[in-house]
C-alpha cells in the first residue's frame, strides 16, 4: 500500500508539473487549453487515489463526475472563446489578445 502511495503521489505531481509549465510556458491559446485539462486530471486522479487508499471509493465517486462534467463544460466554453478570438484576429496567440483595444 505505501508503493502505491508514493507511486500516484508522484504520478499527480508528475501531471501538476506538465500542466504547470503548459500553461506557464507558452502562448498558444490551444496549449493553454490543454493545461488547464492535465491539471485537473491530475486533481481528479489525486482525488481517486485518495479515495481509494482511505477506503472511501463510494464517497469520492461523485465528487469526481462532478468535476468531470464542470470540467467539460469549462473547457467547452473556453474552446468558444479561442474559436471566436480565432475569428476574429486569424491568431489563437495571447500577445494578439493583448493588442486589443476597446
Amino acid at each position: 500500500m505505501e508503493n502505491l502511495f508514493w507511486f500516484l503521489t508522484s504520478f499527480v505531481a508528475l501531471l501538476f508539473i506538465i500542466g504547470l509549465y503548459a500553461l506557464l510556458a507558452t502562448r498558444n491559446l490551444l496549449r493553454i487549453l490543454i493545461g488547464m485539462e492535465i491539471l485537473t486530471k491530475g486533481v481528479t486522479l489525486l482525488l481517486i487515489a485518495a479515495g481509494f487508499l482511505a477506503g472511501r471509493q463510494n464517497a469520492m465517486q461523485p465528487i469526481v463526475i462532478t468535476m468531470i462534467v464542470v470540467e467539460v463544460v469549462i473547457i467547452a466554453v473556453a474552446a468558444g472563446i479561442v474559436i471566436a478570438s480565432y475569428r476574429n484576429n486569424k491568431t489563437i496567440s495571447v500577445r494578439a489578445l493583448r493588442n486589443l483595444k476597446g
